[in-house]
This record gives C-alpha cells, sequence and structure tokens, in this order.
C-alpha cells in the first residue's frame, strides 16, 4: 500500500502542474473561454483551498510518518508556513469567509521562497545557507520523478496553488461575479 501511495504520488503532482497552467491560462484570458473556469474558482476558492492544503499536509505527514522520510530544516520552515492553512481555510470555509486570503497569501509566499531556493539546491545551485539537519540532509533527494518533481517542487506547488486561487478570488470580487 505504501509503495503504491508513493509510486502515485509524483504522477499527482505531475498532473497538478498541468492543471495549475491551464488555470493560470484561464485566469490570463478573462473574457474568453476562461470566463466560466473563473467564476467556478471564484466561487469555491475558499473551499478549494482548503482541500490544497489539506492534501499537502496529509502527503507531508505522509512522507515523514509513514515512509520516514526525514524533514531537514527547509522542510520544516516550509511546513510551518504551510500547515496553518489548513486551520485558517477550515475556518474560512466554516464561517463562509474569503478573508482567509488576507492571512494565506503571506505564509504562501514565504513556503514558496524557501521550497523554490531548496529546489534551487536541488539542481545544483550554490547553497547559501548550511544545513544543520541531525537526521534529514537540506540537499538529499528524497523523491525524484520526471525528471524534476521532488519534495521540495509539490511543496512550491501546493503554495502556487494557494496564490493562483488568491489570485482568482480577487478577479472574482472585483469583476462582481457575485453580485
Amino acid at each position: 500500500m505504501v509503495e503504491n501511495i508513493t509510486f502515485l504520488l509524483p504522477y499527482l503532482a505531475l498532473l497538478s502542474h498541468a492543471v495549475l497552467v491551464v488555470l493560470f491560462l484561464a485566469l490570463l484570458s478573462r473574457h474568453s473561454w476562461g470566463a466560466g473556469l473563473q467564476v467556478f474558482l471564484g466561487k469555491y476558492t475558499t473551499v478549494l483551498a482548503c482541500l490544497v492544503s489539506l492534501i499537502a499536509v496529509v502527503g507531508s505527514l505522509f512522507y515523514s510518518e509513514i515512509v520516514g522520510f526525514e524533514p531537514c530544516v527547509l522542510c520544516w520552515w516550509q511546513r510551518i508556513f504551510l500547515y496553518p492553512l489548513v486551520i485558517i481555510f477550515g475556518v474560512a470555509v466554516w464561517k463562509k469567509t474569503t478573508s482567509a486570503f488576507l492571512y494565506a497569501v503571506p505564509l504562501a509566499l514565504a513556503a514558496a521562497l524557501v521550497s523554490a531556493y531548496q529546489s534551487y539546491v536541488f539542481f545544483g545551485g550554490v547553497s547559501l545557507l548550511s544545513c544543520t539537519a541531525l537526521e534529514g540532509a537540506c540537499s538529499k533527494i528524497y523523491v525524484m520523478a520526471f525528471g524534476y518533481i521532488t519534495l521540495p517542487l509539490m511543496s512550491l506547488t501546493v503554495s502556487l496553488y494557494i496564490l493562483l486561487l488568491a489570485w482568482a478570488n480577487k478577479i472574482y470580487k472585483n469583476e462582481n461575479y457575485n453580485a
């Protein structure tokens, strides 16, 4: 079972990258083919953000607690920024508000910066920080699929989804689709 999930998660990440590109293009093409998708995203941004952040937390805990991958210092920082999003968006769904993006965007930006930096180091960039991890090394590659999907890149994907949903929420509010 663990092997199947470990095998499947990079495919899910690959699929999510394709969806991310389509959603981004839909938001760019406001008054053409992307308008219907934009309305859907706008209506359900908080629910979608809650689901994305919940899947990210479950995936992260799966890799560390079940598979046994030791998180490094940079991984812990990404967790610090992403884990609260489940609670923030969960409360927002419960209260039926979209104001959660006000708090989520800075956290998603911080997580994106850390995961982008860690991905940069993974793919041969010069590390500006020394890793002080006891078990998990910041440059250790636990997952490498399709030549580019790593754990930090999965974290970056989650951050980009949250930021994209925040953008969709802003467009939805500004275009008065909900009126």
